[in-house]
């Protein structure tokens, strides 16, 4: 999708009339692959409803959410595409414009990408009766960037967050957003099996 495009989809979530609380395009991008994760398929009309209010309440009638429902289901198909070959991809992490250089605080542009990966294993918990020791790593490098107050009855999570080094820089964060999405799809979404080359059934001649 285009920047244009972008600006277009968050342009109709800050349309959502109150007292809806809709995600932000950062937000809907992490939300996306979290759903794009689960290892039973999620059906649109399950996710679109918390793009526009996260608690799924019902947009009111005259709302025309069409366009939107067609811009985030366009962002669907590709990171679909990205992560069932796992492939990289750019999220959509907007750098921070208060003006601040400092690494910390650049980081912090990652926080809401966060944020909409959390809301869909909130809404589709599936991913989380996997492997627990396959998603610990990749769910520490997504939720190293949250108060670890927000993270409840997890201590395995919160050791391993402690044992990772921060990210240097918001490049290297966003690529662990990207190598976290990619492993947790390796459980939730493990790719088949690849073919053997057959074996010849010839002996090499001396």
């Amino acid at each position: 999708m285009s920047e244009s495009e972008i600006d277009e989809l968050q342009a109709r979530l800050d349309a959502v009339p109150a007292p809806l609380d809709p995600l932000d395009a950062s937000m809907v991008d992490g939300f996306l692959c979290g759903v794009l994760v689960q290892p039973v398929r999620v059906p649109a009309q399950r996710w679109l409803p918390l793009l526009t209010d996260v608690d799924g309440r019902p947009l009111p009638a005259h709302f025309d959410a069409r366009r939107l429902h067609e811009l985030a289901q366009r962002r669907h198909a590709e990171l679909n595409d990205a992560i069932a070959r796992r492939q990289w991809f750019d999220p959509w992490v907007f750098e921070l414009d208060d003006g601040s250089d400092e690494d910390d605080a650049s980081i912090e542009a990652v926080l809401p990408w966060v944020a909409g990966f959390a809301t869909a294993m909130e809404a589709f918990p599936e991913l989380m009766n996997g492997d627990a020791q396959a998603l610990t790593e990749p769910l520490a490098l997504l939720y190293r960037h949250l108060d670890p107050d927000d993270l409840e009855d997890a201590d395995e999570l919160l050791e391993e967050i402690e044992s990772l080094e921060p990210p240097a820089d918001l490049s290297e964060a966003v690529e662990g957003l990207v190598r976290a999405t990619l492993l947790l799809a390796d459980v939730g979404r493990p790719l088949p099996p690849q073919p053997q080359a057959p074996r010849s059934s010839h002996r090499p001649r001396r």
